[in-house]
């Protein structure tokens, strides 16, 4: 399957307090690290940012936010109407463990939805009981766009928000732990305590490579 990967890093890093696509990790840039881990899997790769020159020095392209302002959802569709290919993977910049295997299961499934989603088990989830939809790791379709710019343009922000005008698949919790038994795929190092367990995470498995 030829698939686009987006990854989003135009947001304020509020809760890091400075940008955390540029804290360092492992020597890397964290926004570096996450690109590597993907590139393997696409012949497109970009990232989604505006007012970022400094990104550049990651030698793949950087468009601009095409709604500024308006959130994960504006960066969602920035990325699908930019992607070369009729879907694209959008993922977040501060995923220091996301899982190739995973993403590649993702990317050979059936072409029978707009959006395909991991949603993790309710017992997990912060939203009430209800199931958590990964929708910053996550492949959309192109025909995905009449939907989220309506949404857009209504400032309708909330992501899922454009969920019921579309063809939305689960890939349900116990079907992703076949690739990522510890869900470390969805950890977002966004703020510095996340940051600082994410490093020591990090260190223990490459010290453990080492070792075996």
């Amino acid at each position: 399957m030829r698939l686009s990967i987006a990854v989003l890093a135009g947001g304020q890093s509020r809760r890091m307090g400075r940008d955390k696509a540029l804290l360092d990790f492992l020597g890397e840039p964290l926004l570096q690290r996450v690109l590597e881990r993907v590139r393997p899997l696409t012949d497109d790769l970009f990232i989604v940012a505006t007012g970022r020159p400094e990104y550049e020095r990651f030698g793949v392209r950087v468009v601009a936010d095409r709604f500024p302002g308006a959130g994960a959802l504006g960066g969602i569709y920035t990325a699908i109407a930019e992607a070369a290919f009729e879907r694209c993977l959008v993922l977040a910049c501060d995923l220091p463990f996301v899982n190739p295997g995973l993403l590649r299961f993702m990317r050979e499934q059936p072409f029978d939805y707009d959006v395909l989603i991991p949603a993790l088990a309710a017992e997990r989830s912060e939203q009430g009981g209800q199931e958590t939809l990964e929708t910053l790791h996550a492949i959309y379709a192109r025909s995905c766009l009449p939907a989220i710019e309506r949404r857009l343009r209504a400032s309708q922000l909330k992501v899922i928000g454009f969920f019921p005008d579309v063809r939305v698949r689960r890939i349900p919790e116990e079907v992703i732990r076949q690739h990522d038994p510890e869900l470390l795929s969805f950890f977002n190092a966004n703020t510095p305590e996340s940051f600082a367990w994410a490093l020591e995470r990090a260190r223990s498995e490459m010290q453990q490579n080492l070792e075996d």
